[in-house]
């Protein structure tokens, strides 16, 4: 017979078991530092002992790391997602950042999609919730605080899409355009018209989302990239202009 004996499991490969899942479901974030080890513990219910075998299991899977002094956070696990050379070429060549457009277009539509269908009434809730959030600041004239509620509206739909593979693939994607490898995405946010008509556009897809509408939450997605990729395009063209410009004015100052 196929039968063996049920072995217990130790408590130290629960605790690794758990902070796993955590990792993997993204509710503990890449440099999100853990409690303290004694709140761990109590946290856990486990004996401090256990939980320093979990943590040092955890440290050679490379998942968590210890900051000397610090305490011990979770790893950047995303940081070899590309390569540094990779990402210079991501950064040097204008047609990568309308493939990322298109690239995001495509999965945040499905991303869209699925969280229409598959989100829970909690996960709406964090959506709408930040996009109030949005709404709200847009008095400020804040560009910064615009764009960082734009990547945490965008992170929640994939959060809600439930698929981990999605949610490390985009926090990957998301990571290169915070650190301005595709472009500065306050630029977005620093116009009064283009502020107006992205709160629209975000307003459309957290009403079909609301509403479980996940063609209509698509639809809202693939037009705001539209939008995002025309505005690109419409900086990217202006800037050749204004270097024509700057010629032609040298050039005439030169003739005098």
């Amino acid at each position: 017979m196929p039968f063996q004996k049920v072995q217990p499991e130790k408590l130290s490969t629960s605790v690794v078991r758990q902070i796993e899942l955590l990792i993997l479901r993204g509710i503990l974030r890449p440099g999100e530092r853990l409690p303290a080890e004694r709140e761990l513990a109590e946290r856990l219910g486990v004996s401090r002992p256990s939980l320093r075998e979990a943590i040092a299991e955890l440290q050679d899977e490379g998942l968590l790391t210890a900051r000397a002094g610090s305490g011990i956070y979770v790893a950047e696990v995303l940081g070899s997602a590309f390569s540094p050379a990779l990402q210079r070429l991501f950064a040097t060549h204008e047609e990568a950042m309308f493939d990322y457009v298109a690239f995001r277009r495509d999965m945040e539509a499905l991303a869209a999609e699925r969280a229409a269908r598959y989100g829970s009434d909690s996960d709406l809730q964090v959506i709408q919730t930040v996009f109030d959030k949005m709404e709200a600041s847009l008095t400020k004239r804040n560009a910064k605080e615009e764009a960082k509620l734009d990547a945490q509206f965008h992170s929640s739909i994939i959060e809600a899409s439930h698929n981990v593979v999605m949610l490390h693939m985009m926090r990957s994607m998301y990571d290169l355009l915070r650190e301005g490898v595709f472009y500065n995405r306050q630029v977005m946010f620093a116009q009064r018209t283009s502020r107006t008509a992205l709160l629209d556009q975000h307003r459309a897809i957290n009403d079909a989302l609301q509403a479980r509408d996940p063609e209509g939450a698509a639809r809202a997605v693939r037009a705001h990239l539209d939008y995002v990729e025309q505005a690109l395009r419409d900086q990217q063209r202006a800037r050749r202009n204004e270097e024509i410009a700057r010629q032609r004015l040298d050039h005439e100052r030169g003739q005098r």
